[in-house]
């Protein structure tokens, strides 16, 4: 992922000028500033500019909407670390935002960067960066991915099957919703805003979709064989909240298997965007594969 690691301090620069500053709600803005620049593989924002790199744009433009997504996932993370969610102690090696600001800021905190996000993807800069038309749809993509048929939809099938026995289509579509849905927005949100035709984008969703069940797949292997050092948060957690997943139905040498078809599928919707201008995201796929955290 050398390529895509060059939009690290492009990014954190960007997200932290979106801070707000304002002394009457400063609890507020320390916890959202908390979660947001706590770091991280800023995976999703870095998918969106190489994307928009890929398809011939500048990637400083796909800036607005990078942000955005990272944003959307940070609220996420936020929400889904609460007690009457998944109830996680520690997120990215610190305790998580509720346990440091208390559960009535956290959920705030992550009601303020879901608004931020869209206030962020509407903005005039993003209006100059790309166009009108690829704004609009833009926030209409993020809308949809990271709503009740994408994301939100995906958390609650993961907390209505809690306990429960499931088989693997049931997972699947719960991680197409949950992980995917913002992989595949951030994926083709780059090539919104490079104003890319209709295969591209269409190859960005099968690219995003693929990967983000693979990400899933070696988190629920992550979760069973890696230490909480390693990950910086809690492992062996989906067998204490009693949880299906490829894990428990497969097996870590089956799950493998599994994610490295998917990680081919992945490779080859790449191949309309040509082998040059898709070496990051190559390079970034197999590193997904094999990663340790």
């Amino acid at each position: 992922m050398a390529i895509m690691n060059e939009y690290s301090d492009m990014i954190e620069k960007a997200l932290s000028e979106f801070l707000v500053k304002d002394k009457d709600i400063g609890g507020l803005v320390k916890s959202i500033e908390y979660s947001l620049m706590a770091g991280g593989k800023r995976v999703r924002p870095k998918l969106v500019l190489e994307f928009c790199r890929a398809c011939g744009g500048e990637p400083e433009n796909a800036l607005d909407f990078a942000c955005a997504v990272e944003m959307i996932h940070t609220y996420s993370l936020i929400h889904d670390d609460l007690p009457c969610m998944d109830n996680d102690d520690m997120r990215r090696g610190k305790p998580s935002n509720h346990c440091a600001f208390g559960e009535d800021t956290a959920l705030l905190a992550g009601d303020a960067l879901l608004t931020l996000a869209f206030e962020t993807v509407l903005s005039e800069n993003a209006v100059r960066a790309t166009s009108p038309d690829s704004v609009a749809r833009a926030g209409r993509l993020l809308a949809n991915f990271a709503g009740v048929q994408g994301m939100v939809g995906g958390q609650f099938i993961d907390l209505s099957i809690e306990g429960k026995k499931v088989e693997s289509d049931i997972l699947e579509k719960m991680y197409g919703k949950k992980t995917g849905a913002l992989l595949k927005a951030s994926c083709m949100l780059g090539c919104i805003a490079a104003n890319a035709d209709v295969e591209k984008i269409r190859a960005a969703e099968i690219f995003g979709g693929k990967i983000g069940l693979v990400f899933q797949i070696i988190d629920d292997v992550l979760d069973v064989v890696s230490t909480t050092d390693i990950l910086g948060k809690p492992v062996l957690s989906d067998e204490q909240n009693e949880k299906t997943t490829f894990m428990s139905l497969y097996g870590e040498e089956k799950c493998r298997e599994i994610a490295a078809v998917l990680t081919d599928e992945a490779l080859t919707a790449l191949d309309v965007f040509g082998t040059d201008k898709s070496v990051g995201l190559r390079d970034f796929a197999v590193e997904l594969l094999n990663r340790k955290k």
